[in-house]
Formats: C-alpha cells, structure tokens, sequence
C-alpha cells in the first residue's frame, strides 16, 4: 500500500489507519502498550519497565516492511490508540501480527478498522488469505476475529504462546 493512502473507517467511527514505520514514537508506545497488556495477562500480573524493554528487544520489524509485509497505526480523532502488522508467510498466505486496541477505545470500532487495512495491505502483498495465533486468555480478540470472517483452524505453526488458530480467505 502507498504509505500516503489512509484507509478509513466509516465516518461515524473517526478511525482513520494508515501505514506507519514500526520505530516512530506513537508505533513504539503502540507496541509497548500490546507487549505490556499481553506479558501482564499471560503472567496474570502488571509487566515491568524491564519485561517490557526485554519483550521488545525480540520484538523484529524486518518482515513487517515492504514487500513482506507492514505495520499500521491507528488514530481515533487523531489520537494514536491502536496498532497491528501483516507479514507473509508464503506467497499466498499473511499472518496478523501486533494487533491491538487502547482499552479505552475498544468497542468504538478501532479493531474493525484495523482488521480492514491489514487485509488491504494482505491483498496489496498479494496474499488470497490471513492467518493469525492467538491465546485463549485473549478473548476480546478471539471475539473480533470470529465476527469479521476469521473460522478456527488447525494449527498451522508451534508458537509457545498460541492456542488458538485463525484463517480468512480474502475475496
């Protein structure tokens, strides 16, 4: 996708998504802000500064660049408050990667929006179809996938944290 090209949401939603590189500063506190929610409901405790910065350190963009793939951010009335990536897994199939939305702002249409632009930056990598993993402690998630087309299936990689599998086809 050409990175000057937003991709909106409906009007109503004030969401707007657009390609972003992975290292600027509303892309990082993105990231951080995933990285800290997922560690802390996986260790069932707030992740420190330090687990943070750790989780990040293994945290590689090169696949999410063009041509393998892309980060978005996504602003709700131009506040950054939600992120996600796609990369290519083969040359037919993408895999969502980062997705997430501020708690503040789930349920304002953020994910929808998200989910959107990373199937168009898919389709724009020339991917018929996405997949993702997921856990089962991410049920906000499990929740979004399954009610934008996205069916449960075997699993496709042996990922530590996945548990759950997830694959669209792209029309």
């Amino acid at each position: 996708m050409d990175k000057n090209l937003i991709i909106e949401a409906p009007a109503t939603t004030g969401w707007e998504v657009t390609a972003e590189p992975f290292g600027t500063p509303d892309a990082t506190a993105l990231r951080r802000a995933y990285y800290a929610e997922v560690a802390g409901r996986y260790w069932d405790r707030p992740a420190t500064e330090a687990e943070v910065d750790e989780g990040l350190a293994d945290d590689p963009a090169d696949a999410l660049v063009p041509p393998t793939g892309q980060f978005v951010v996504g602003r709700l009335d131009g506040r950054p408050l939600a992120c996600g990536g796609i990369r290519l897994l083969d040359p037919a199939t993408a895999e969502l990667t980062r997705v997430y939305v501020d708690p503040r702002a789930r349920g304002t249409g953020g994910g929808a929006a998200l989910l959107g632009a990373l199937e168009e930056e898919a389709r724009a990598l020339g991917a018929g179809r996405v997949r993702l993993d997921t856990r089962s402690d991410l049920v906000e998630a499990r929740a979004l996938y399954a009610r934008h087309g996205y069916r449960e299936i075997p699993a496709y990689n042996s990922g530590p944290y996945a548990q759950h599998w997830f694959e669209k086809p792209l029309g």
